[in-house]
């Protein structure tokens, strides 16, 4: 695609912001070959993590045990360059145990003092794995966190390192001993992402690949100074009216306040926000970027509508027992902009 192709509602970029998205597509493309020689069949699911990196996001990832999602973060860690840690959440964990804390220490001359020991939140990438199992208070732990990008402990700020980002789990099938998480929380996510189960020559591939008495190492690709370059540049992505139009219309519709789809003021509990705008914004950018074009179209906000809404909408009790899905409600706020 050239800069001539471009629709002539939209905004063109000058040569040398051409240059870099295109450069940069070239190096995603190759993340993107990277990644898949580890994770099989989870193309989309790839994709998506991308893009809410990218865009310099959090991401929650939902399917039941065994899809690779524990790998795929560990996978990312390495192909981006950035230092990964692991958070097995459970019903007994505590604020600390993600956070950190100070422990007093006794020095050469008798002299006591508190020093911070840094918990497992100061990775550029974390995993919060199954963290519905972690109890409200330390769910709220990570809202500042995920928000702010730094922590308090003991009346101190801490910065947290750059780029941050957490990638969450959570098994969908098992809810005794969970604590769903709260809305304002899940807002903090940029993408929920469903990951399904794979496809029977992805999964025939991966049985015999990860198996066998050698597998194939990944290695990185990028740096996390790259990674941080690529995400100022999504930023500088320019968007056509039509698009910026398209997203307003979409989240605004959803709202069953100010809708006029007659489904949205029947089915729904409450609608997105403000911020589930600036999450499509910024994702359509990125997957414009990913791919190495030069601005984004009403096909990556209709492609992204349903990973950005779906947690940020909820159905009311008339519209669960007429089985009436989210995912169906989202359809329908889409149908005007395909």
């Amino acid at each position: 695609m050239s800069i001539t192709d471009l629709p002539r509602d939209q905004v063109y970029p000058d040569a040398g912001l051409a240059l870099d998205i295109e450069n940069t597509g070239l190096k995603l493309a190759g993340v993107r070959a990277m990644i898949g020689q580890a994770i099989f069949g989870q193309e989309e699911v790839i994709d998506l993590s991308l893009v809410t990196l990218l865009a310099g996001g959090h991401l929650l990832l939902v399917g039941v045990p065994g899809l690779a999602k524990t790998r795929l973060v560990e996978t990312l860690g390495v192909v981006l360059g950035l230092d990964e840690r692991r958070v097995q959440c459970t019903p007994d964990l505590m604020p600390a145990d993600i956070l950190g804390s100070e422990v007093l220490e006794e020095g050469e001359h008798g002299r006591r003092a508190f020093r911070f020991i840094p918990g497992p939140v100061f990775a550029q990438l974390l995993m919060a794995d199954e963290i519905n199992r972690a109890s409200p208070r330390t769910q709220s732990a990570l809202l500042q966190a995920m928000q702010e990008g730094r922590v308090s402990v003991a009346g101190r700020y801490h910065p947290l390192p750059r780029p941050f980002h957490v990638l969450a789990t959570q098994n969908p099938l098992e809810q005794e001993g969970t604590y769903p998480l709260p809305e304002a929380q899940l807002d903090r996510f940029l993408l929920q992402v469903d990951v399904t189960y794979p496809e029977r020559d992805a999964e025939r591939l991966m049985m015999i690949a990860t198996t066998g008495a050698e597998s194939t190492p990944v290695r990185p690709v990028l740096t996390a100074a790259e990674l941080q370059a690529a995400q100022d540049l999504v930023r500088r992505v320019p968007v056509g009216d039509s698009v910026v139009d398209g997203i307003l219309d979409l989240v605004r519709s959803g709202r069953p306040e100010t809708s006029d789809v007659a489904e949205v003021r029947r089915h729904v509990a409450w609608g997105p926000g403000p911020r589930a705008a600036q999450a499509l914004m910024l994702a359509s950018r990125a997957r414009a970027l990913m791919d190495g074009r030069y601005t984004p179209s009403l096909d990556d906000v209709v492609a992204l509508a349903k990973p950005v809404l779906r947690h940020r909408m909820a159905l009311n009790f008339s519209a669960r027992a007429e089985g009436v899905t989210l995912d169906a409600v989202i359809d329908r706020l889409c149908a005007p902009l395909a």
